[in-house]
């Protein structure tokens, strides 16, 4: 029975020590600057250096081989010679001495 009083004394302190609000903290105020209005555009820039040539491509494939031609048309018939004169060279003579 002792105990019982000292126990119901510790829990009522600890009763009204949970119910504590805590007082209200007020923020401080912190001024951010504001950008103004914008400037003028700035000037054009320069142009960039021209680029370096590109490297050569690969050949390409070579193409297929073509197909064999149609046989030509026959020639006419020759005309029978009666006046046609073939020469035939002899054998040249020994030069002079």
């Amino acid at each position: 029975m002792n105990h019982a009083i000292v126990i119901f004394a510790i829990a009522a302190v600890l009763t009204q020590a949970g119910c504590d609000k805590p007082q209200a903290v007020t923020p401080t105020i912190i001024t951010v600057p504001v950008a103004g209005p914008a400037g003028p555009t700035g000037a054009t820039g320069l142009s960039g250096p021209t680029g370096s040539t590109g490297t050569t491509g690969t050949p390409g494939i070579s193409g297929a081989t073509g197909e064999t031609g149609a046989t030509g048309s026959t020639g006419e018939q020759g005309r029978t010679g009666g006046n046609t004169v073939v020469v035939v060279p002899t054998e040249p003579a020994e030069p002079a001495r």
